[in-house]
């Protein structure tokens, strides 16, 4: 194999009139991991690409770059780092006259920070932030989504939060992520679906999302996803759930970071959030608990959210999704602990459905989250409601608390819940807090 990689270089390295021929035949080879770390060996590899992609011969720079792309789907680091020469001719050909030249090294250099931090450390000072900056106004599609994939691999590193969050957000990238993203439904998904993720990286791991939030990611985040639900009923169409999941993810985190607060919208984001729901119930389960994180967020420490969910009679489909996942329970509860914390007029309406029937068998669950969620539950429902302590114990509720009473964690809570039923309870137990979405 050494021997066929080296006679390739040959090849290359001849200048004959053949050459085209011969990198496409390079090429081809390097789509083999033991191909790509053999050449990267040979003396004077790298450097021979490296002639030919700076190359004035058109033909030549776009067949190197073809190879220099299959090298850097390479998932060992060595090579991605013997391509270190050629990173900063990677950037300044992003202003290419060829779409598929630029996309080429859009993509490549994408690959390549995936796998190497020396690679990341060194397209810092080399103005990769600036660069991408630059590319994001493009007008062409095929470039943006490329400008995402690099983007989306950067925010994703170790390093981002400290050495790369920083940078971006000092740049014009996140107005212009923040526009294409909102603008997906008319421009292009795919942009839209890789800036949406690069946003979510930024929001999660970041600790102060100000330059987000001035540039009015809740609105615009919440308005987008209206008509993300507005399109889904009509014909669920193919992709659209894509969008769906990051953006649910970054409204959920920035409402968390800002307690709640300045979302400034009524009860059409809740309807909004259950469209989403039903539509994807059945073919993208996934984004059930996506919808909830969310749900959980608005309601947690906003009682208009609270009212709008009863006054718009959303319970039912609610409690539907009781029992959809183990995840989907615990958030559900979640959701119906918030309700409940804010008072006895709000608990009446929650006991005004068929809860406590539908509660009771979430106590004999074998998921100690769920059982605590649920205890904690029936005390907000008893401490505020107190006569339906009477409803509990005829439908079995002393003796489901019973079951728990030797189990470390859930004892105290079951022993006091014995306690309510025997007795008017005392002080309320804290107020649920928002819940930052998954990372």
């Amino acid at each position: 194999l050494l021997g066929q990689v080296l006679e390739l270089l040959r090849g290359v390295q001849r200048g004959s009139e053949d050459r085209k021929r011969s990198l496409g035949r390079l090429r081809w080879a390097l789509q083999n991991e033991d191909t790509q770390q053999k050449f990267v060996r040979l003396d004077g590899s790298i450097r021979t690409l490296t002639g030919l992609f700076t190359s004035s011969l058109a033909d030549l720079q776009l067949e190197a770059a073809r190879c220099l792309h299959e090298l850097s789907h390479c998932s060992v680091p060595t090579v991605a780092e013997a391509c270190l020469p050629v990173t900063s001719y990677l950037l300044t050909y992003l202003s290419g006259h060829s779409l598929e030249f630029t996309e080429l090294c859009l993509y490549t250099l994408g690959n390549l920070v995936v796998e190497s931090e020396a690679v990341r450390k060194q397209l810092l000072p080399q103005g990769i932030i600036p660069v991408l900056a630059s590319c994001i106004q493009s007008p062409h599609e095929a470039v943006l989504e490329g400008v995402g994939y690099v983007l989306s691999q950067l925010l994703q590193a170790k390093e981002a939060p400290t050495e790369i969050i920083p940078l971006v957000l000092d740049s014009v990238l996140p107005q212009h992520m923040l526009r294409l993203v909102c603008s997906g439904l008319k421009a292009g998904m795919g942009a839209a679906v890789e800036f949406a993720w690069c946003l979510h990286y930024i929001i999660c791991r970041h600790e102060d999302n100000v330059v987000l939030l001035e540039l009015g990611a809740v609105p615009a985040l919440t308005s987008l996803l209206l008509d993300l639900a507005s399109e889904m009923p009509a014909d669920a169409a193919e992709g659209l759930e894509l969008l769906v999941c990051p953006v649910l993810r970054c409204l959920s985190n920035l409402l968390a970071e800002t307690d709640g607060q300045g979302q400034g919208q009524d009860g059409r984001l809740l309807v909004a959030l259950f469209l989403i729901l039903q539509c994807c119930l059945q073919q993208h389960p996934f984004l059930v608990q996506e919808c909830l994180w969310l749900l959980n967020n608005l309601t947690a420490d906003d009682p208009s959210f609270c009212s709008a969910l009863l006054a718009l009679d959303l319970l039912p489909a609610l409690l539907q999704l009781l029992t959809c996942s183990q995840m989907a329970t615990v958030l559900v509860l979640t959701v119906l602990c918030n309700i409940a914390e804010k008072g006895p007029f709000q608990c009446q309406q929650l006991l005004r459905q068929p809860l406590l029937p539908q509660l009771l068998p979430l106590l004999t669950l074998p998921h100690p989250e769920a059982v605590g969620q649920c205890l904690e539950l029936l005390h907000l429902l008893l401490l505020h409601c107190p006569e339906a302590a009477a409803d509990f114990t005829r439908q079995g509720g002393h003796q489901a608390l019973e079951q728990h009473q030797s189990t470390p964690e859930l004892q105290e809570r079951a022993q006091a819940l014995l306690d309510m039923v025997r007795q008017p309870p005392g002080a309320p137990s804290a107020c649920q807090a928002t819940l930052p979405a998954f990372s």
